[in-house]
């Protein structure tokens, strides 16, 4: 897709699929106030891992093949929860202890960036053999998303997109047609369910990363496709607000009541080991439903279209890797990061979460093809048949709006205890003086 620039500012876009397939030092400087040194080149290193758990296997296979490429480097591997990802970032860079490396994804990266932790790596980049071979959406969408001009602050590596799983097996017994549509998916949701007998149609995330989710659902639905409308969101437009009431009642009604706690490694885990009918996450799980389930029993599709016929979806954050500024071995640290977003190494990360590299010469290679879910997200994406709703990305308070300050009220939403027009307001009131302030700032 195009990147779209407004008068919000250069928001950050989803990436563009179309691009993707045509195509002696000691660890760590004490926090983000120091400027660092650029090292010997040499020693150890530390690495934070911005998904550690279900990214530890491969990150430790590339960390092998580096050092047996650099012995004189040292990768110390750090895996960080994805949901304390931002919140062990800002305590590093208050109290000391910041990596030199470390997984940076753009839902966060202004955060970090307004807080002068990361280091720019344009300069770098120019000089470098990634140079020319980094899918140019993801490299604006990192760009558009530290909020810094053109100053780079993360080399991107990857980028995904949503999913509706579903098991095909399930909706076959039943006579179901695949969930392509919304009114089928609400259908299916209901038809699939039989809860004395611990039957769901489908599983709602309730706990951590929740409100991305019910973001996609509720624009999938409407269909606005515009964040902004003038200074102010869309969020709570009353369409919205209908469509998010639909979506949050199949709560305990179509879904299992452990929902409201669910993180996404709870609610996979579940989907995988369970009868339930339909699952909303990413292509990173796709491995894991191929493990417990076998390629016959699940089937992987893009969102389900709306009444108009076009698929609205909300963009999908560009994961990467940033060096920070307090590291006492820059060169050390910068050779890692080339290292990572190298063909070899980008695909193979990729092709094991499922996701989408940022290498050009990665995301020309078979396996992307060969995976069915992949080649579907990309046709959804080039075909015409898709719009995407540009979250802002680009203001500092966004990561923390969007999840710390509003996840809790998401549960209170399914709970019963605030509506969703509540919901909605409390959350775009948010989202809208931090939006001032930004274009207070001289930005927009």
């Amino acid at each position: 897709m195009n990147i779209s620039k407004t008068l919000r500012g250069r928001a950050a876009t989803a990436v563009s699929l179309t691009a993707v397939l045509a195509l002696g030092a000691t660890a760590c400087g004490d926090d983000g106030s120091s400027s660092g040194t650029e090292g010997s080149g040499k020693g150890e290193i530390t690495f934070w891992d911005n998904n550690g758990g279900p990214r530890t296997a491969i990150w430790t296979e590339i960390i092998k093949d580096f050092e047996k490429k650099n012995p004189d480097i040292e990768v110390k591997y750090v895996p960080i929860p994805i949901a304390d990802v931002q919140s062990k970032y800002d305590t590093a860079i208050a109290g000391g202890g910041l990596p030199d490396v470390g997984g940076v994804g753009t839902a966060y990266l202004a955060n970090m960036v307004s807080q002068e932790a990361l280091e720019p790596i344009s300069k770098r980049l120019d000089k470098s053999p990634l140079k020319g071979r980094l899918v140019e959406s993801m490299v604006e969408s990192v760009r558009s998303a530290a909020g810094r001009g053109d100053d780079m602050y993360t080399v991107p590596t990857s980028a995904n997109n949503g999913a509706l799983w579903y098991r095909t097996d399930l909706f076959e017994q039943a006579g179901l047609e695949a969930p392509t549509t919304w009114p089928k998916f609400y259908e299916a949701a209901d038809k699939l369910t039989d809860a004395k007998n611990n039957k769901f149609g489908y599983t709602i995330r309730g706990g951590a990363g929740s409100i991305a989710q019910a973001l996609d659902a509720i624009y999938g639905q409407t269909g606005i496709t515009e964040f902004w409308d003038g200074g102010k969101t869309t969020l709570n437009d009353p369409k919205n607000v209908a469509a998010l009431e639909k979506y949050a009642a199949l709560f305990k009604k179509t879904t299992p009541a452990a929902d409201v706690n669910n993180d996404f490694t709870k609610m996979v885990a579940q989907w995988d080991t369970g009868t339930i009918g339909m699952l909303s996450h990413n292509l990173g799980s796709y491995q894991d439903h191929l493990k417990a389930l076998g390629e016959d029993k699940f089937a992987g599709i893009p969102a389900p279209i709306g009444e108009g016929g076009t698929r609205v979806q909300v963009s999908n954050p560009v994961d990467g890797l940033g060096l920070f500024r307090s590291s006492k071995n820059k060169n050390a640290a910068w050779k890692f990061i080339e290292f990572a977003a190298s063909h070899e190494s980008n695909s193979k990360w990729n092709e094991s979460a499922g996701a989408i590299p940022a290498n050009t010469e990665a995301a020309k290679d078979p396996w992307i093809s060969e995976s069915e879910p992949t080649a579907l997200a990309a046709k959804a994406l080039t075909d015409g048949s898709t719009e995407i709703v540009d979250l802002p990305y680009y203001l500092p308070d966004w990561n923390n709006i969007s999840k710390a300050d509003n996840e809790p009220e998401f549960q209170k939403l399914l709970l019963g205890k605030v509506t969703a027009k509540a919901f909605l307001d409390k959350m775009a009131d948010e989202l809208n003086a931090a939006q001032k302030e930004w274009e207070e700032l001289g930005n927009g």
